[in-house]
């Protein structure tokens, strides 16, 4: 597939049609790919492969200004949420981007085959639903769907909700699966027993704002977090308060918004499941006013923004808390 997309991008730039490309480029290792602008002459650093987990769509906001004629994006299915939500925000002008949406099967996590004792990996064969991982020690047959990212397993779909164009073929690689499980068992904790969870977990956070700078929902040009003026500043929590504020005022600044691209857990080099807050409010926002995705088309009003008559009142929400 990647060369016929790589064929597909030199002709549209030949045509004129842009002049550089949204793409993922090698990192220090062939599993570590990373978000790339690459022009003609560059395409030969392009890669499209099953490592190509990142989401691209946030990319896009810094390259507006520059764009004198149209970049092409390359978008998978799952992206394309991000895309539209940041266009309907007006973070991304739509007229200066050719989406190119590219099929995706679901996206290994290197993580996860390290986590089966695998080391020294030198390469991966795909052979349908199984894997052979090749080492410095040997061979590793594993099954695929066991070492995809976590946010495949949890796949919104194979249609793109926003391409100019399609290359390859997608897969829906959920099988089924309850994407607010988690969040039901942790809604059936007592509070102390959640309160426990989120202090095992926030307590980890080495505050690298790794999640802040990844997610597409985070585009303020100045964080607060950022911000002198706010009095929470500090790159380092001084107290167990300040490691609950972050991520706390994170989540509630994202809310409504976020599209569930889980790249904020992805990319958290302590693994906390930070996706968990995000998809709580997600959760809630569908009992409490009607099965909403944000980002499922551009210039849509999210529940928290788009005030109807059948809103849940003050005291239904207060009455629901008091309930579990």
């Amino acid at each position: 597939m990647q060369r016929e997309l790589m064929e597909r991008i030199r002709a549209l730039m030949d045509k004129g049609v842009a002049d550089q490309v949204l793409a993922w480029k090698r990192g220090e290792f062939f599993y570590d790919t990373e978000p790339a602008i690459l022009t003609k002459d560059e395409l030969g650093e392009m890669v499209y492969d099953s490592f190509c987990g990142p989401n691209l769509s946030k990319y896009l906001i810094k390259e507006m200004p520059k764009i004198e004629n149209k970049i092409l994006a390359l978008i998978k299915p799952c992206d394309s949420y991000s895309l539209n939500q940041l266009i309907t925000e007006h973070r991304i002008d739509r007229d200066k981007v050719y989406v190119i949406g590219v099929g995706c099967k679901g996206k290994i996590d290197v993580d996860k085959i390290r986590a089966k004792g695998v080391s020294g990996i030198t390469g991966v064969d795909e052979n349908g639903d199984k894997i052979t991982v090749h080492t410095l020690y040997g061979d590793t047959t594993l099954d695929r769907k066991d070492v995809l990212l976590g946010k495949c397993l949890f796949c919104k779909g194979k249609e793109h909700r926003i391409a100019d164009e399609t290359v390859g073929e997608s897969e829906d690689t959920s099988e089924g699966s309850d994407r607010f499980e988690m969040v039901k068992k942790l809604e059936q904790m007592t509070p102390d027993e959640r309160f426990s969870f989120w202090r095992k977990e926030l307590s980890k956070c080495i505050r690298c704002n790794a999640c802040r700078n990844v997610c597409p929902a985070c585009s303020c040009v100045k964080c607060v977090f950022d911000n002198p003026n706010t009095g929470v500043q500090n790159k380092a929590a001084a107290n167990e308060f300040e490691e609950n504020l972050f991520h706390i005022i994170r989540a509630y600044h994202v809310a409504g918004r976020c599209t569930d691209c889980g790249e904020c857990s992805r990319v958290c080099p302590q693994g906390i499941p930070l996706h968990l807050l995000n998809r709580k409010f997600i959760s809630d926002i569908n009992e409490l006013y009607g099965t909403y995705q944000a980002g499922e088309c551009a210039g849509q009003r999210h529940p928290l923004i788009d005030y109807t008559q059948e809103d849940s009142e003050p005291s239904i929400v207060h009455e629901r808390g008091n309930n579990g």
